[in-house]
C-alpha cells in the first residue's frame, strides 16, 4: 500500500486482489435498499480506509453457482482462457468488520439490472466475486465542516462518513430518495444537519431537488469540504453549483457519478 499527498487529502493505493465470498445475511433496510453481508477466508487482508471507496462486484452468469473473475496482472485484468467476461459493477463497501470477517454491501434497487436483480433474490450460501478497492482518497477529519449530498446510491458512503468522522465534526447531509419509506436510519451524531428530499413519484436522475436544496443552504464559516454522488450529469451540475454559487475551490469539492440515465454500470469521478 502506498500513499501520495494532494492539495487536500491523500490518495492511497492498495494491492489489487480478487476474492470469492459467500453471502451470510440478506436484510431489507428499506423497500428499495437491500444489505448483503458477505464472508469467507478470502476477506483476509481486505482494507477500505476511504468512506467512498468502491469495489468491483462480479456476478454469476445465469445458471452458474459462482462468477468467473479476471486475473489482475501488470497489464490489467485478464480472463482465464475459455472463460467469458462476467457482469461487474462498482459498489461502496458499507461496512467491513475485521473481527467478524464480514463485508456488507448496500444495493439500491430503484431500477432493474443484473446487480439489483441479484441482490433482490440473494440468499445465504450464494457466491459473489469482489475485486479491490484499488485505491482510496483520504480526507482530513479536522475540517470545520463537511457537506455530504446525493441520491439513494450515495447513502452507503454518507452513512460510513457519519460513522467515521470525529464526534465533534459539523456535518450537513442532503439526501434525495424516492419517498418517505426510503428514509433509512442514519448514524446519530451531534452537529448533524440532515435534509431529506422525496421525489414522490417523480423519476430519479433529475437535478432539480438536490440543486435547489444546495443552493439554499448557507455553508458554515471556516474550512470545509463538499462531497456529492448521484446520477453523473446531476453530480456534474451540483459540483458546478458548489463552486460557482458557494465559491468553493476545486479541491474542496469531490463529485462522483454513481450511475447514468439509460446506461448500465456507469461510475466515474466528475471533473472539469
Amino acid at each position: 500500500m502506498s500513499a501520495t499527498q494532494g492539495r487536500l487529502g491523500r490518495r492511497v493505493r492498495h494491492e489489487l486482489r480478487r476474492r470469492m465470498l459467500t453471502v451470510r445475511r440478506v436484510e431489507r433496510i428499506t423497500p428499495r435498499m437491500v444489505r448483503v453481508t458477505l464472508g469467507g477466508e478470502d476477506l483476509a487482508g481486505f482494507a477500505s480506509p476511504g468512506f467512498d471507496d468502491h469495489v468491483k462486484l462480479f456476478f454469476p452468469a445465469p445458471g452458474e453457482a459462482e462468477p468467473s473473475m479476471p486475473d489482475f496482472g501488470p497489464n490489467g485484468p485478464v480472463m482465464p482462457e475459455g472463460k467469458p467476461r462476467p457482469i461487474a459493477r462498482d459498489y461502496t463497501p458499507r461496512r467491513y468488520d475485521q473481527a467478524a470477517g464480514e463485508l456488507s454491501i448496500d444495493f439500491a434497487v430503484h431500477e432493474s439490472g443484473p446487480a439489483t436483480e441479484w441482490a433482490a433474490a440473494a440468499t445465504p450460501g450464494q457466491k459473489l466475486g469482489v475485486g479491490g478497492p484499488k485505491g482510496s482518497f483520504i480526507l482530513p477529519d479536522d475540517l470545520d465542516w463537511y457537506l455530504l449530498a446525493g441520491d439513494e446510491t450515495a447513502i452507503p458512503a454518507i452513512s460510513r462518513r457519519l460513522e467515521e468522522l470525529p464526534a465533534t465534526a459539523r456535518v450537513i447531509a442532503v439526501i434525495e430518495v424516492a419517498d418517505e419509506a426510503e428514509r433509512q436510519p442514519l448514524p446519530e451524531r451531534a452537529g448533524l444537519d440532515l435534509v431529506w428530499l422525496s421525489r414522490d413519484g417523480a423519476p430519479p436522475g433529475g437535478p432539480g431537488r438536490l440543486g435547489a436544496a444546495l443552493r439554499a443552504i448557507p455553508l458554515p464559516p471556516g474550512s470545509g469540504h463538499a462531497w456529492v454522488a448521484a446520477e453523473i450529469e446531476v453530480a456534474r451540475s451540483l459540483r458546478r453549483l458548489l463552486m460557482e454559487h458557494h465559491g468553493l475551490s476545486k479541491d474542496r469539492v469531490k463529485a462522483a457519478g454513481y450511475w447514468r440515465l439509460g446506461a448500465a454500470g456507469a461510475h466515474e469521478t466528475v471533473e472539469d
